[in-house]
């Protein structure tokens, strides 16, 4: 059970979950949170990682550290997304075990389910059929670490587990023109061109296909509470359990942007899986349940981009990839 004085480390804090992890920890009256930035504690370096864990000795990690990135970044970069995602997440809980951390979540990803698994996704789909070719390494990194902390919890008796998110969006999304995820890149887009004045915005892909999004303020709140529960499974899905088209959610971002322009598709893209949509019943049953609605949380996020904002116009040209969003350090 978490206490004020409970010592939490968030590894990953200035990314966009682990930001949100803060936030909710300190309106919980944490007053022992731990946190690095990349500069200050490489999470590559396990000698680094060990020396910390030795000194600070945090009672719970919360591992929200991972490098990620839309269909274009896990297709041009499969070796980095499984190097580094895989030696940061052995870093962490090889030291969190080594050194007595009494709990440890990792964040993994939806991604994780094969392409054509049963929907809506359940924890039992793991491992039963192909993955996703556009994301197989970011997906496998994310597999090995929640399996190893499986094995942790069984061997050893450690309570390590893992927390699968669906597509998330919210404040400090990136925003990056070639590297972001469909929210953030369309947000981008959108907003460019209507302040360009331009007629048309380009998607990948054909948008038919379905994904499901879930704010990153909920997925906080559903981290705390499998945080809090006495005996979590050792996987949980998080999501909204809600789906819609790619195009549906463009022409919900069109409006609350104010882009009246007309939407294209560039069917030649990839699409990625044709549809990721969680069953979230495991985590309702601990008593959480998303509260902020898609049309809410996108005004929400488009006025945090507003607030950083580029100057510089780029094509407007979006990927509709699987994952989410969240930075290392």
């Amino acid at each position: 059970m978490l206490t004020p004085e409970t010592r939490i480390f968030v590894a990953g804090h200035r990314g966009m979950v682990g930001s949100a992890v803060c936030r909710a920890l300190a309106a919980r009256g944490c007053r022992n949170l731990i946190t690095r930035t990349r500069r200050e504690l490489d999470l590559m370096d396990p000698s680094a990682v060990d020396a910390f864990f030795a000194a600070e000795k945090p009672e719970v990690v919360i591992h929200c550290a991972a490098r990620v990135g839309g269909i274009h970044a896990n297709r041009t970069y499969p070796v980095e997304f499984m190097r580094e995602n895989i030696g940061v997440s052995f870093s962490v809980i090889d030291a969190a075990h080594k050194h007595g951390t009494q709990r440890l979540l990792y964040l993994g990803s939806s991604c994780i389910y094969p392409r054509e698994a049963p929907q809506p996704l359940r924890e039992a789909s793991l491992l039963t059929s192909p993955l996703e070719p556009t994301n197989e390494a970011y997906a496998l990194a994310k597999i090995t670490a929640l399996k190893y902390c499986q094995y942790l919890r069984n061997q050893y008796g450690v309570l390590f587990h893992s927390a699968m998110p669906t597509n998330l969006y919210g404040p400090g999304d990136n925003y990056h023109p070639e590297n972001s995820h469909v929210i953030p890149g369309l947000l981008r887009r959108f907003h460019e061109a209507k302040t360009a004045g331009a007629e048309t915005v380009i998607l990948w892909g054909t948008g038919t296909v379905r994904r499901e999004f879930l704010h990153v303020d909920d997925l906080a709140a559903g981290i705390l509470a499998l945080i809090g529960a006495e005996n979590p499974p050792d996987i949980v899905n998080i999501g909204s359990g809600k789906d819609l088209t790619i195009r549906a959610l463009a022409d919900i971002v069109a409006d609350v942007v104010g882009f009246k322009g007309e939407i294209l598709q560039n069917p030649e893209m990839p699409d990625g899986t044709p549809r990721k949509c969680l069953d979230i019943s495991r985590i309702r049953s601990l008593g959480w349940t998303p509260t902020i609605s898609l049309e809410e949380g996108l005004r929400q996020t488009y006025a945090d981009f507003v607030n950083i904002s580029p100057t510089s116009a780029t094509p407007a040209t979006v990927q509709t990839g699987p994952g989410q969003s969240r930075a290392r350090g």
